[in-house]
């Protein structure tokens, strides 16, 4: 504790106290860990100060406020700054500067997450690695994810997310990659941005920090995305593309997308070709999958290592997560979040899927599209009928436009039906379904699709 607080430019009086880990979250705490009372737009930490400390906490973070009006009883546990959220991220560059290892940052409209866990498994094969838990991607998490960093491991992979320009600079700052995966550009977060380029300028914060460290810099992207490919532009580094053009230096030259839950993929590189499963389904999932191995290659990873990395893959929790219900139904579970692009993917995966007898398609409201919302809500509908679904259930908010552009299509009225919450919808699915169908379940984290999910299982 003492060590911590006299970074922070505090003191504490209990500084032999061991610190065991860090929370910015007192339900999740565990004995031990230092706790960050963060100030946020919904909860407040310091309300949870006295919490923290029954469950164990070896001490709170606390701004100098709270620390000048606490009880006598609490004071000498708690570290006093004058701002928590700025201490944890100076607390995590610390931790980072100190460890001075190779580090890798992905980041995209999508895929960053999917990608992240690849690039962490293929090095696992010859290196130990820490990646960033779950999403633990913006001004919190990162930082969380950066204090994991031990002396025993070799590489660290961290996902940068974002939802407003600057975001990632700042993330880049902290975190200090040598290495920065750009997965793509897409409508997402329109509700803060006045255009998809503004979008693309804002990933490109991560492209031009790695530009200011000199031409030991690696970046690596998608040759397939006409914006991200003019990331390369004057950069002074070293560039690796993937992708399936012909230009692409990682890219797939035969692909099978058409097997269900996994992928098989030939890929050739400047140095080797070789064939490899990928157990997800979906060519936004090969697209993964190649920026993974055009990733790991800066560390001289060769095929033998990348093909048991890639077909013992397990994605996390509600990514393209397959489950079969005892009635012979399959449920693709992709409903993590969702954004325009990412639910075409999704759809393109549906279409392919073998044997459906039925092709369902649960579509939750896409949140943070501003303006655009319904517009962009009705061409995902207009793709739902492109891709042969035969019926269309839209969830919340501007699923109803989704589901008017369903119809628009060709999906007729008595198979497009709009439900204003997940637990409707649920109920509904469960009436619809039958043996062979396949269902994709997809959309934003507010709309709580997951409870579609329970409500299938429990049947």
């Amino acid at each position: 504790m003492g060590e911590v607080a006299a970074y922070l430019g505090s003191s504490c009086g209990v500084a032999d106290r061991p610190v065991q880990g860090y929370s910015i979250d007192s339900r999740s705490l565990a004995p031990g860990q230092l706790f960050f009372a963060i100030r946020g737009p919904r909860f407040d930490g310091h309300q949870f100060v006295g919490q923290a400390l029954e469950r164990g906490a070896a001490g709170v973070v606390v701004e100098n406020a709270f620390y000048a009006s606490a009880s006598a009883e609490w004071r000498p546990a708690l570290i006093a700054v004058a701002d928590t959220r700025g201490a944890l991220q100076t607390l995590a560059h610390e931790v980072r500067r100190r460890w001075h290892k190779p580090l890798l940052a992905v980041t995209g409209s999508t895929g960053k997450s999917t990608t992240k866990e690849m690039i962490a498994a293929i090095l696992s094969r010859r290196f130990r690695v820490l990646r960033s838990p779950g999403n633990l991607n913006n001004d919190f998490g990162l930082p969380l994810a950066l204090l994991g960093l031990e002396p025993e491991h070799d590489v660290a992979v961290m996902e940068l997310a974002m939802s407003a320009a600057g975001e990632i600079a700042r993330l880049a700052r902290l975190a200090e990659p040598q290495v920065g995966v750009v997965t793509n550009v897409a409508p997402a977060h329109l509700q803060f941005f006045d255009s998809v380029d503004s979008i693309a300028l804002a990933k490109r914060e991560l492209i031009d920090y790695l530009a200011t460290t000199g031409p030991g810099a690696v970046a690596v992207l998608n040759e397939d995305d006409a914006r991200v490919r003019k990331f390369a532009v004057s950069f002074p580094g070293r560039v690796l593309t993937f992708g399936f053009s012909e230009t692409a230096d990682f890219r797939a030259t035969e692909m099978n997308c058409s097997s269900g839950p996994s992928s098989s993929v030939r890929v050739k590189t400047p140095d080797w070709m070789s064939e490899f499963t990928v157990p997800l389904p979906g060519r936004h999932n090969v697209a993964n999958a190649l920026a993974a191995i055009a990733a790991s290659s800066v560390f001289d990873i060769l095929p033998e290592d990348v093909a048991p990395a890639l077909a013992e893959f397990q994605n996390l929790h509600q990514r393209s997560e397959i489950l079969t219900l005892p009635n012979e139904v399959t449920v693709i579970n992709d409903c993590y979040n969702s954004n325009p692009l990412a639910m075409e993917r999704m759809l393109e995966t549906l279409a392919e899927w073998p044997g459906a007898r039925h092709r369902i398609v649960v579509a939750g409201e896409m949140l943070e599209l501003g303006p655009t919302s319904p517009e962009l809500h009705r061409g995902v509908g207009r793709k739902c009928a492109e891709s042969g679904a035969e019926w269309v259930i839209g969830v919340q908010g501007s699923a109803q436009f989704l589901v008017e552009g369903a119809v628009e299509a060709g999906i007729p009225t008595s198979h497009a039906r709009y439900f204003p919450d997940a637990p409707s919808a649920g109920e509904f699915c469960q009436s619809l379904i039958a043996p062979g169908d396949v269902i994709l379940v997809k959309g934003s984290r507010g709309v709580h699709l997951e409870t579609v999910i329970e409500m299938l299982k429990s049947q």
